[in-house]
C-alpha cells in the first residue's frame, strides 16, 4: 500500500524527578543528604533509511513516545536516562509542525537525522541542594516535561526522471521495459493508481531513478483525476519525459493532448512546468511509415525522440539521453 501522508503525535520523554534521601546506616549518625538527580528524557529523532518508500507505518499508529528518564534514587544514586526514540522515514519526507503551520525539516537525502523533540531534562535530588549552611535539605525538583509536537510528513519521492503523461500514454510499459519495476499494465485508463519508481540500469555502471505517476487529465491541478494527488512525487525530479500517444484510442490529437498536461503541470506549480523536458513519441510500431510522427513535429514545433514501448525500439536511445542530462544536472 502506497501512502503518502500522515499526521501523527510525538512526545520525547519526561525527566525523571529527583530523589529526598538521607544516608542512613549503622553507627554513622546524620550522614546527610544522598538523594541523587533523576534521568533525562529520551529525544525523538526522525532518520532516512533506505528500502522505504512509503509512509505506511504510520497509518495504524498515531502516537508516537520517547522513554522517559527515571528517578534520582538514595545513595546518591542517579537515575537512568531515557532511550532516544529514532522513527525511520523515506528519504523526500518533509516534516511540518501542524500547529506552527511550518516545516521544520526537508529530509531530502540518505541517513539525514534531525531531533524533533528534545527530551525533559532530570529534578534535582536533595544532595544537589547541600551546603555548608543547609547541611540537611529537604528541597528537591520534578523532571522537566519533554516536547511534544503533532506532526503531518509528507512524501515527495526522490527520482531523477519523471514520466508525465495522458493515461495510457504508456508509462508503466516504457518503466517495465527499462527497469525492473513491475507495475499494473492494462487496456483501459488509470492502470496505475501509485507512483512507481524504477531504477534504470545502464552499461559502464550508470544509472538513474525513473519515476512513474498516474495519468493526468484536464483538471488535474484541481483534483481531476487521479494525477493531482501525485503530482508532489516529480517536483523534485532533474528532467520531465513527456510520454504522447500517437494514436489515442479515443480519438483525441497528441499535439492537444501535449499542452493540456503542460497547462497542468503550469497550473500546479510554475518551477515544475519550467523543469527540462524531453518529448517522447511513443507507439511508433503503429506508425511505420512516420506520417504521425511527422505531423506531430510541425504542430509543436519541438525536438521528438521516438519509441515503442512495447518493442523496445528507440528505448536505449532515450535512457542513454535521460542519463546525459542527468549527469549534466546533478554536475552543475
Amino acid at each position: 500500500m502506497f501512502i503518502d501522508e500522515a499526521k501523527i503525535y510525538v512526545k520525547a520523554g519526561d525527566g525523571g524527578n529527583g530523589c529526598l534521601s538521607f544516608r542512613r546506616e549503622k553507627f554513622i549518625p546524620k550522614g546527610g543528604p544522598d538523594g541523587g538527580n533523576g534521568g533525562r528524557g529520551g529525544d525523538v529523532y526522525f532518520r532516512t533509511v533506505e528500502n522505504l518508500n512509503t509512509l505506511m507505518d504510520f497509518a495504524g499508529k498515531h502516537h508516537w513516545r520517547a522513554q522517559n528518564g527515571r528517578p534520582g534514587e538514595g545513595a546518591n544514586k542517579y537515575g537512568a536516562n531515557g532511550q532516544d526514540l529514532i522513527i525511520d522515514v523515506p528519504p523526500g519526507t518533509l516534516i511540518y509542525d501542524t500547529d506552527l503551520n511550518l516545516l521544520l525539516k526537508d529530509m531530502s537525502k540518505l541517513n539525514m537525522k534531525v531531533r524533533i523533540c528534545r527530551g525533559g531534562k532530570g529534578g534535582k535530588g536533595n544532595k544537589a541542594f547541600a551546603t555548608p549552611t543547609n547541611q540537611t535539605p529537604r528541597t528537591t525538583t520534578p523532571g522537566g516535561k519533554g516536547q511534544e509536537r503533532n506532526i503531518r510528513l509528507e512524501l515527495k519521492l526522490i527520482a531523477d526522471v519523471g514520466l508525465v503523461g495522458m493515461p495510457n500514454a504508456g508509462k508503466s510499459t516504457l518503466i517495465s521495459r527499462c527497469s525492473s519495476a513491475s507495475p499494473k499494465i492494462a487496456d483501459y485508463p488509470f492502470t496505475t493508481t501509485e507512483p512507481v519508481l524504477g531504477i534504470v540500469e545502464l552499461s559502464n555502471f550508470r544509472r538513474f531513478v525513473l519515476a512513474d505517476i498516474p495519468g493526468l487529465i484536464e483538471g488535474a491541478h484541481n483534483g481531476a483525476g487521479l494525477g493531482f494527488e501525485f503530482l508532489k512525487h516529480i517536483e523534485r525530479t532533474a528532467i520531465i519525459a513527456h510520454i504522447l500517444d500517437i494514436m489515442p484510442t479515443d480519438g483525441s490529437d497528441p499535439a492537444e493532448n501535449y499542452y493540456r498536461i503542460r497547462s497542468e503541470l503550469k497550473q500546479y506549480s510554475r518551477a515544475l512546468a519550467q523543469k527540462e523536458e524531453v518529448i517522447v513519441a511513443n507507439k511508433i510500431d503503429l506508425d511505420p511509415d512516420g506520417k504521425i510522427v511527422m505531423e506531430l513535429k510541425k504542430k509543436l514545433n519541438k525536438k521528438i525522440y521516438q519509441i515503442s514501448a512495447v518493442t523496445g525500439e528507440g528505448i536505449k536511445e532515450l535512457t542513454d539521453l535521460l542519463w546525459q542530462k542527468v549527469k549534466k544536472d546533478k554536475s552543475e
